[in-house]
């Protein structure tokens, strides 16, 4: 089974990719070996979406300084971070949670675990994404949609 977790805050524009591309790949289909979770801005959750997969997918959008709408692709472990002496909850992301993943499920964890990084444009408080970023988006959703075996949108 393949796990697709979509993080970010869905009320913070750009930031919202993830748990978009989550709603973008429930509407074209995946085959029923995939699971799609909204992450959305709870680190901890992400912890417990991950039990039993073969592969772990996660999306989220970053500022790096890249063009809006550029999609970086990490192997997991290359930005994994155990958590760090007295983070709270709120500080708790998704490359914490693939540390403590890997640390709570053990033999269970996925053997592969692929992050996805989309270039945000603007991460001003508001809902919905720019045009870069939807772009971003509908590629992103037809690349994993190949890679897991489901029928390709018509972008």
């Amino acid at each position: 089974m393949t796990v697709i977790i979509g993080c970010g805050n869905l009320l913070r524009s750009d930031d919202g990719v993830g748990p978009m591309l989550i709603r973008k790949l429930w509407e074209l289909g995946v085959p029923p070996e995939v699971r799609l979770a909204d992450g959305g801005t709870a680190g901890m959750d992400v912890t417990f979406q991950i039990g039993d997969a073969e592969e772990l997918i996660l999306v989220d959008a970053c500022q790096s300084g890249a063009a809006p709408g550029t999609i970086f692709q990490l192997p997991g472990e290359e930005v994994e971070t155990p958590p760090l002496k007295d983070v709270n909850l709120h500080d708790f992301r998704w490359e914490n949670a693939i540390a403590m993943g890997r640390w709570l499920l053990k033999s269970r964890f996925p053997k592969k675990v692929t992050v996805f990084l989309i270039e945000a444009e603007n991460l001003s408080y508001g809902f919905g994404l720019s045009s870069t970023v939807e772009e971003a988006l509908d590629r992103l959703a037809n690349e994993l949609l190949q890679r897991v075996g489901g029928k390709v949108s018509e972008v």
